[in-house]
């Protein structure tokens, strides 16, 4: 829990870094939409502030002036509770409010925030809002990151733009790791005084004991160049290394590669944010949906983690041979789908939409990328995503059969 006495620092701190990332970009990148998972960044900019100023301002500041009535139309994201919204495919032709409107709307809500954390007397749940608020805004911020690589990567002329991601990271090697037989604890543990315990989801709590066989994970992720094996051994050719829905989705939509890939010249390049590059060979594979990983593991004899194994790796020292695991450079898709753990209860109001209605149809991705922000990362959160996305950053890393 972030404590009182930096909130405002803090609030400063993730608000200036989701308007860095956009530091880069023209004023027609805002308002693009290539597809539906792919919001405009003036939408994530517009957003971000319209959960400031829906859930701290509106309810707890007396007479408190809205900056425009119809922003929790244009801003609201999958919140039933509260009202009406733009449909989500329909982001992109918000040509109106414009950018410079959407900056005037942060800078007002900003200054409202401001005010009201200097002179409030913040009550533990409000703290607790806040702070989920802080988190809402870092996962927005990776969605601005990924969400404009697809943007600019669609674009025929794949621009160059700086961003502060470094996308270009070879692997240190790692040794495997060996999780011994046995019962272990997995997810977070409350201690009932959420004030002086560090950040969590609502998914990640309901700590309970799961059995494991022993189990051996690689120490590294799989990198560029040996999933470049896979494909130049016909991989997206022969159906017997996929899962059913993912050889109809390879059919239908003609999956050759990872995404960002092209053949040109018989040789291998990828959009990154400097541009068009050649592979790097030692990167992390990155890119791939959960159908690409699956099949890559079964080509290999091997398979993917549970998200309980990453978890136990990733946390129980004791539990495991040859150290630590490694992570952080690409979320890492298990072979877990995304399911409520035990006694999982859905909070009242809006906030209670936040996790709880999507665990259907998704697979759970453990770790973090190159581009989550600092310390928005543990190794209990569980991200998810439905198996056929793969405009994040997420990577593959196998255990042995």
């Amino acid at each position: 829990m972030i404590a009182e006495r930096t909130l405002t620092e803090q609030f400063f701190r993730v608000r200036m870094h989701s308007e860095a990332i956009c530091r880069g970009l023209e004023t027609e990148d805002y308002v693009v939409q290539p597809i539906a998972d792919v919001s405009p960044p003036k939408w994530h900019l517009g957003h971000t502030t319209w959960f400031w100023e829906t859930f701290v301002l509106m309810p707890n500041v007396p007479d408190y002036r809205v900056f425009h009535e119809d922003f929790s139309y244009v801003f609201n994201s999958y919140y039933e509770t509260i009202g009406k919204r733009v449909l989500r495919t329909d982001r992109g032709n918000l040509s109106r409010p414009t950018v410079a409107g959407v900056y005037a709307y942060r800078a007002y809500v900003d200054e409202q925030m401001s005010r009201f954390l200097d002179r409030a007397e913040l009550s533990p749940n409000l703290c607790a809002l806040i702070d989920l608020g802080l988190n809402h805004e870092q996962q927005h911020q990776e969605l601005l990151i990924t969400d404009i690589k697809y943007i600019l990567g669609h674009n025929p002329l794949l621009p160059a733009i700086e961003m502060p991601v470094n996308e270009h990271q070879s692997q240190v090697y790692s040794q495997s790791i060996t999780i011994s037989e046995g019962i272990y604890n997995v997810g977070y543990q409350e201690t009932g005084n959420r004030k002086n315990e560090s950040f969590y989801f609502d998914n990640e709590v309901g700590q309970h004991k799961v059995y494991l066989t022993e189990t051996t994970l690689s120490g590294n992720l799989v990198t560029n160049e040996e999933y470049l094996a896979f494909v130049e051994s016909g991989g997206y050719q022969n159906f017997r290394h996929w899962l059913s829905d993912g050889w109809a989705w390879v059919k239908t939509h003609n999956i050759q590669a990872p995404l960002y890939w092209h053949q040109i010249d018989g040789e291998w390049w990828h959009y990154t944010f400097d541009g068009l590059k050649l592979v790097d060979l030692d990167a992390p594979v990155c890119h791939v949906s959960h159908y690409e990983a699956d099949a890559y593991a079964r080509w290999k004899e091997q398979r993917l983690p549970t998200e309980f194994e990453w978890e136990v790796a990733a946390m129980d020292s004791a539990a495991v041979n040859s150290g630590p695991l490694n992570w952080g450079a690409r979320w890492e898709w298990t072979n877990s789908a995304y399911l409520p753990y035990p006694g999982f209860i859905t909070a009242v109001g809006a906030v209670g939409e936040y996790n709880g209605k999507f665990m259907s149809g998704q697979m759970v991705l453990r770790g973090a990328s190159i581009a989550t922000p600092e310390g928005h990362s543990r190794p209990t959160y569980r991200n998810f995503f439905q198996p056929d996305k793969r405009w994040q950053f997420t990577g593959i890393r196998l255990v042995n059969q």
